[in-house]
């Protein structure tokens, strides 16, 4: 499978503290790929590498087939980025800031509106900026960073801030950019929910190291698959589903439990189901529920070894 972003041993140290260690993932080419992480797990620090903002402390990165440390000019050609939505002239109007932009790149004029079009405002593009709502902020930001169509585009955090109309509108274009345009979208996010339901690959990345990465689709099938429970007393509940030796997570849903691959989640339901009302656990909703992301991300944090802490 082609890349599109690859690294190898990508790491990062800010004097004794080590904030990206030996990150070595592959975002293939057309791909959504969500690269999730809690705040300060290093997300924004491989970002940085990628676009050649900061030196690797050691490893490598390539864009499109190209090294960021050795040409760092080319790669940046290749690459469109958004880390955040300010950095516009306030009194310009989005037409105008993109201009700005247009003409550093050496690009024709038409090619704003091509990008305006895209993330549909070319109505209110002669508005001043300081007039625009975050929403249309960051789809100024996401126009600007596709002038010159780039084959690769990084995203920090795009939602961050906007309200749910405008987290649904940048998810909308956000799954149909590679599409639209051929490119590749790496969208950095700690919203599972997002990701899930705008990334085709994802890479998980935990205390600066990859601890997951792989097609979304693929992953969801081979988790365990789940059952979820609705229950009067979740602490009375515990004790039963743990002779049934499941694995007892809980969520804003209420309790889930996770089967061991290959066990019959019929039989498995009814047999819960029929020991949590012996033990005098009144149960209110009790059925599969599909694997998600959120498993995923449980599973692969959970799993992952405690990296010693250092000092700074």
């Amino acid at each position: 499978m082609q890349a599109a972003i690859e690294t190898q041993g990508l790491t990062r140290r800010f004097g004794r503290h080590l904030a990206v260690d030996g990150l070595s993932m592959m975002v293939p080419a057309k791909a959504v790929y969500g690269f999730l992480g809690p705040n300060g797990a290093g997300k924004t620090t491989t970002l940085k590498m990628l676009l050649g903002l900061l030196t690797p402390s050691a490893g490598f990165a390539r864009v499109c087939g190209l090294d960021v440390g050795r040409d760092r000019i080319g790669a940046a050609r290749k690459v469109g980025s958004l880390l955040q939505a300010h950095g516009f002239y306030a009194n310009l109007t989005g037409r105008e800031n993109l201009d700005l932009t247009r003409r550093l790149l050496g690009l024709p004029a038409a090619e704003i509106d091509r990008v305006l079009e895209i993330v549909e405002l070319a109505d209110t593009a002669r508005r001043r900026v300081a007039d625009y709502s975050l929403g249309m902020r960051q789809r100024l930001g996401l126009a600007r960073a596709m002038l010159g169509a780039p084959p690769v585009l990084v995203l920090d955090e795009p939602t961050n801030g906007l309200d749910p109309d405008g987290i649904a509108n940048m998810r909308r274009f956000l799954k149909a950019l590679p599409d639209r345009t051929g490119a590749t979208v790496l969208l950095s996010s700690h919203l599972l929910g997002e990701i899930e339901q705008t990334a085709t690959h994802i890479g998980i990345v935990h205390e600066g190291r990859l601890v997951m990465e792989g097609e979304l689709a693929r992953l969801k099938s081979d988790l365990a698959p789940e059952i979820g429970l609705r229950v009067d007393d979740p602490d009375r509940a515990g004790p039963v589903l743990r002779r049934h030796d499941l694995t007892l997570t809980q969520d804003a849903s209420g309790l889930v439990a996770r089967l061991r691959p290959g066990d019959d989640h019929d039989a498995a339901t009814a047999a819960l189901n029929r020991d949590l009302v012996e033990a005098g656990v009144q149960v209110f909703a009790i059925g599969a529920r599909s694997p998600s992301l959120e498993g995923l991300y449980r599973n692969a944090t959970a799993s992952a070894p405690a990296r010693q802490r250092e000092s700074v």
